[in-house]
């Protein structure tokens, strides 16, 4: 049997065995019990009584989180020439068209997010098979697809993330970074929370939020009591 690190012990004394957290204490804990070297994520998984097989109980929105993400989001806008100065005033990394197409058609995907306009989705459509498995394919529910691309840059660069359930009902997002205070943790995942109790499915019958647990990016997972995570 492997012997337990100073850490691991450390982090074993500080989560009770079977007991289950506020979001207000998570945020704290989570804090305490992240040892690495880096600046770490914190990430949030809600497990939700949907069948996602169903189109009609798919959960997928965007937020904005109060304290943003704490992360460098590299935003590319794929764009007419006459929006170009917007976008790069407004933050974007990378704004431009056919020579960008043509770099993602050679394997070039060193971006967080793409933001284009209605007029430019034909041309990208066949960047679907590169984009779509790396959830950059930009769409008009996330907002990526849009005439003002300098507000959607604006807000993707102050915190504003896209989410969607996977095959297994499961919400994963991150909601900031261990540097960030409990509050701050506390109050992007709040809004996180209320964001996906408003898109609950008309459809969806019995428990919603069936669990929520709140981590670092190398922590052991914190159980937060649904109840209490509004």
């Amino acid at each position: 049997m492997a012997k337990l690190t100073k850490n691991q012990k450390l982090v074993n004394s500080k989560i009770e065995a079977g007991k289950v957290y506020t979001l207000k204490e998570a945020a704290e804990l989570v804090k305490e019990i992240t040892f690495t070297k880096f600046d770490a994520s914190v990430d949030i998984d809600v497990r939700l009584g949907v069948d996602p097989r169903k189109a009609n109980q798919m959960v997928r929105g965007v937020v904005s989180l109060p304290h943003g993400t704490g992360k460098q989001v590299r935003v590319l806008c794929l764009c007419n020439p006459d929006a170009a100065a917007a976008a790069k005033e407004a933050g974007a990394d990378y704004v431009g068209l056919e020579e960008y197409i043509e770099k993602i058609k050679g394997g070039w995907t060193d971006i967080d997010v793409i933001i284009t306009q209605p007029a430019i989705m034909g041309k990208i459509g066949a960047l679907g098979r590169i984009l779509g498995p790396r959830g950059l394919m930009p769409n008009p529910k996330s907002g990526t697809v849009t005439m003002d691309v300098a507000k959607a840059i604006k807000e993707v660069k102050q915190g504003k993330i896209d989410f969607k359930v996977d095959k297994n009902g499961i919400v994963h997002t991150s909601v900031g970074k261990v540097s960030f205070t409990a509050e701050q943790i506390f109050d992007n995942a709040r809004e996180f929370v209320n964001t996906l109790i408003k898109l609950k499915p008309a459809t969806a019958k019995g428990t919603y939020l069936k669990s929520i647990y709140l981590s670092s990016t190398m922590s052991p997972g914190i159980k937060v009591d649904t109840k209490a995570a509004e």
